[in-house]
């Protein structure tokens, strides 16, 4: 399945956010759960538009995008 970097990038920005909340409390962790939270709808509205768009199914395509956000080696000529 062909997943648009620009998913990819979603969604490890998403994945950052979440990362960010550990060792938090109190403000800084609601704070940084509602960065989390937009980022989180956001990939999840652009995996629906792109599944809906390839006609694919939503739950595949999600699975792909986080499997190719947390795939870490990349080829440098890239």
């Amino acid at each position: 399945m062909d997943i648009p970097d620009e998913l990819i990038n979603l969604e490890r920005t998403a994945e950052q956010e979440r990362a960010r909340m550990a060792g938090l409390a109190g403000e800084e962790y609601a704070a940084q759960w509602q960065a989390w939270l937009a980022a989180s709808t956001a990939v999840q509205a652009e995996i629906t538009a792109h599944a809906e768009a390839v006609g694919a199914n939503r739950f595949d395509v999600e699975a792909a995008v986080k499997k190719a956000a947390r795939h870490t080696e990349q080829d440098p000529a890239e």
